[in-house]
C-alpha cells in the first residue's frame, strides 16, 4: 500500500514537471504575441498566465464537476487549448515576432488572417475573465452526489431476531370493546280518527273490543356489520369440563415427561394439553422448578 502511494505521488510530480516545462515553452510565444498586439511589458509577461492558466483551471473544474457543468468545462478547455496552439503556430511562422521587429498589430500578411489572429489574441483575456469566473462559481456551488456506502463484498450482519411464541409473551390487557350504539327512532302511537262528517242519529252499538297495538322498538338498519355482543348460548359453549390446576399439572407432567428442558416452553405446553397461555406459562415455571429441584437432590 505504501509503494502504491509513492508511485502515485511520483507520477503526479512528473506530470507537474512536464506541464511546467510546457508552460515555459508556450509562455515565450504568447508573450511575443501579446507584445505584437499592443500589450506593454507587464501585460505581455502576464498574458501567458491568462491563456494557459485558464486551461489549468478548466482541467481542475473538469475533474470536480459532473453532468452539463463538466461538459462546459471541457469545451472551455478545448477552446483555449486550440487558441494557444494557433498562437504558438503563428509565433513559429513569423520570425519577426522573435526579435519584436514586426509591425504593431501585424501577425499575418493576408489581411483577413491578420484580423482573425488579432481578434483571437485580444479576446482571450476577456474570455478568461468570463469563463474563469463561471467555472469558479460552478466549482464552489457544486454538491457531489452521495456515494452508496454498501459494497458488493460487505459482510452480512450477524444480528438475528429471536421469535417468541404467543405463550411466552407478557400478558397484555385487551382493549375494551365499545358497543356500536345506534339511536332508535321513537315509536309512533297509532290512533283512530273520528270522522268530521255529520252522521244521522243511530242506535248506540256496543264497540267491539280492539286489541291494543304493542309498542316495540325497531332497530335501524346499518350498513356496517356489528360485532356479536351478549352472552354465548349454552349450546355454543364447550361441553368439556373445566380442569383444576392439579389436573392441569398432572397432564403437563405426563405430556412433558420425555421432553428436554429446552423444549419445555409455554407454547409447547399450551399445544400439548390445550390450555390458555396464562396457564401454560404457570405450568412451565412449575415444571422447570421441579426439574431444577430434582437435579439438585440427585447432585
Amino acid at each position: 500500500m505504501n509503494l502504491h502511494r509513492k508511485g502515485r505521488a511520483a507520477l503526479v510530480l512528473a506530470l507537474v514537471a512536464v506541464v511546467g516545462m510546457a508552460f515555459r515553452v508556450s509562455w515565450n510565444a504568447l508573450r511575443d504575441i501579446a507584445g505584437a498586439v499592443g500589450a506593454d511589458t507587464t501585460a505581455a509577461m502576464l498574458y501567458p498566465f491568462v491563456v494557459d492558466g485558464l486551461m489549468a483551471l478548466a482541467l481542475i473544474a473538469t475533474l470536480v464537476l459532473a453532468g452539463r457543468d463538466r461538459a462546459f468545462a471541457l469545451r472551455v478547455l478545448g477552446a483555449y487549448t486550440i487558441a494557444s496552439l494557433v498562437l504558438n503556430y503563428v509565433h513559429g511562422l513569423v520570425p519577426e515576432l522573435h526579435g519584436r521587429t514586426v509591425d504593431w498589430g501585424r501577425l499575418a500578411e493576408w489581411d483577413p488572417a491578420n484580423w482573425a489572429l488579432v481578434l483571437l489574441a485580444t479576446s482571450l483575456p476577456v474570455g478568461s475573465i468570463y469563463f474563469g469566473s463561471d467555472l469558479v462559481a460552478k466549482v464552489l456551488h457544486h454538491r457531489p452526489a452521495p456515494t452508496p456506502a454498501e459494497s458488493a463484498n460487505a459482510e452480512k450482519s450477524t444480528e438475528t431476531d429471536r421469535k417468541r411464541s404467543t405463550a411466552d409473551l407478557p400478558v397484555s390487557t385487551p382493549a375494551p370493546i365499545t358497543p356500536n350504539a345506534v339511536a332508535l327512532p321513537r315509536p309512533v302511537a297509532v290512533g283512530f280518527l273520528k270522522s268530521t262528517l255529520p252522521a244521522k242519529p243511530s242506535p248506540s252499538i256496543a264497540p267491539a273490543p280492539v286489541a291494543s297495538i304493542e309498542r316495540r322498538a325497531v332497530a335501524a338498519e346499518s350498513t356496517r356489520p356489528r360485532r356479536a355482543t351478549g352472552r354465548v348460548p349454552e349450546a355454543a359453549k364447550p361441553t368439556r369440563p373445566k380442569r383444576t390446576p392439579e389436573q392441569l399439572l398432572a397432564e403437563a407432567r405426563k405430556a412433558t415427561a420425555d421432553w428436554p428442558d429446552a423444549k419445555v416452553t409455554g407454547e409447547g405446553i399450551r399445544r400439548a394439553i390445550h390450555t390458555s397461555p396464562a396457564n401454560a406459562r404457570s405450568l412451565r415455571d412449575t415444571l422447570l422448578a421441579e426439574r431444577a429441584a430434582t437435579a439438585v437432590e440427585v447432585a
